[in-house]
């Protein structure tokens, strides 16, 4: 980045200021590897060219996830938190703009940074930092494909085609199912896109019930009663929980899962038993869909040292820093200038450089043939239909609705919690 006024402010305190302007600050941090170790890592660094001081606290994504909002609305709210539902937290975001570089971050981080605004194009607020560029995408078991003598589909290749070679991989070695998908709308929104599915219409408004939509539910739910997908996974879930398929995955129960680049390093250290690898998305008459998230971090109005948390959320952004984080954590950065030039991953596996490689790649053709997932990642209720999708297919697999009735549901339990 440029020189920002954060970087100001690190040159004035060690040009000999007595400190006095120094602030301690709290920070909410949840990690899916070490990012939350990583960014304690760079902290004294902080603290020496700033004077300002971070008091962290990692804790479980459900925290995040299930408390962070009531605690926004107490004066239980930290000052920084790395966070998920990017958009829609965005009333309580503090406006870094007066505090950073708008130039600088518009240029490095402008893909981005509308993810976390309100929606309607009107607000040009600067929030939060992208950490953690996250797309969702396919793992596969390759010594179960190697097992069963089955060949595993190219890059190009169709859900249809994917669906055909795992039955056959099933069929084969007797595994528990082909493919296993976490519980969340969130994974069956890439391969909902790939059939077509727009989730807005024209005017941008939500409408999830489209013909695409429903190709792919179909098919979907004809998974499921075909053995293809396990009884474990969806079926196993109600309501609006969420479900992470990885254990499925891990034990070797099943050949695919589809989850996203967030699993890798996960994968790399706990995976011993067989060989995989990540693989493209697989593409339909839509285009290769995946969807795009990942984590930003960002500050609240509430903060009582508004200038230090945008200090640190400045520092953190800053290129050579964003490469280290990028680098140290095996995570894809959403810097430009770093996707541009490429993150050396000196410490990464084979195996973890090529998922890294791949889900990149799913990013770029996802932003070419499926863009609708890009705005569906930076609409502020998405949430809302995350927890009504699972609902409503769900009842489909295992019989208490029709499809028809539960795409009747699903459209009007969406609109009904939109309009709250």
């Amino acid at each position: 980045m440029k020189f920002t006024k954060a970087a100001a402010l690190a040159t004035t305190v060690l040009a000999g200021t007595t400190g006095a302007f120094a602030d301690e600050i709290t920070f909410l941090c949840y990690q899916d590897g070490t990012e939350c170790d990583v960014i304690g890592e760079m902290i004294p660094a902080f603290t020496e060219a700033t004077g300002h001081t971070v008091k962290m606290d990692t804790v479980g994504y459900d925290v995040i996830r299930d408390q962070l909002e009531n605690q926004l609305q107490t004066d239980a709210a930290p000052d920084v938190a790395r966070i998920t539902n990017l958009g829609g937290l965005n009333q309580y975001y503090l406006d870094l703009s007066p505090h950073v570089d708008v130039d600088a971050w518009e240029a490095d981080y402008g893909a981005t940074l509308p993810w976390f605004r309100a929606p309607g194009g009107e607000d040009k607020g600067i929030y939060g930092w992208m950490s953690q560029l996250t797309v969702t995408g396919p793992y596969v078991n390759v010594s179960l494909f190697d097992d069963a003598g089955v060949e595993m589909p190219s890059e190009g290749a169709t859900w249809d085609d994917w669906a055909e070679a795992l039955m056959e991989v099933k069929e084969a070695t007797g595994i528990t199912a082909g493919l296993a998908m976490d519980r969340t709308a969130h994974r069956i929104a890439g391969p909902a896109f790939s059939y077509g599915a727009k989730f807005f219409d024209d005017d941008g408004q939500p409408i999830l019930v489209d013909e695409g939509f429903k190709k792919f539910a179909e098919k979907f739910v004809e998974w499921h009663k075909i053995g293809l997908m396990p009884e474990e996974g969806w079926p196993a879930g109600s309501g609006t929980s969420y479900s992470n398929a990885a254990p499925l995955f891990q034990s070797g129960a099943v050949a695919m899962h589809m989850s996203g680049s967030w699993m890798i390093n996960s994968y790399a250290e706990n995976i011993t038993d067989f060989d995989w690898k990540a693989v493209p998305a697989p593409c339909g008459e839509g285009g290769c869909g995946a969807m795009p998230g990942g984590a930003g971090i960002v500050a609240f109005k509430s903060t009582k040292a508004p200038e230090a948390a945008a200090a640190f959320i400045d520092y953190l952004g800053q290129l050579g820093n964003a490469a280290t984080f990028a680098a140290k954590t095996n995570n894809i950065s959403a810097n430009a200038t770093l996707q541009a030039t490429g993150v050396d991953y000196v410490n990464a596996s084979p195996a973890v450089a090529n998922a890294l490689s791949v889900f990149a790649s799913n990013a770029s053709k996802a932003a070419e043939t499926t863009p609708q997932a890009y705005t569906f990642q930076g609409y502020n209720k998405n949430f809302v239909i995350y927890g009504v999708v699972p609902d409503y297919l769900t009842r489909a697999i295992t019989g208490e609705m029709t499809l028809e009735e539960a795409y009747a549901a699903i459209d009007a339990d969406v609109a009904a919690k939109i309009a709250e």
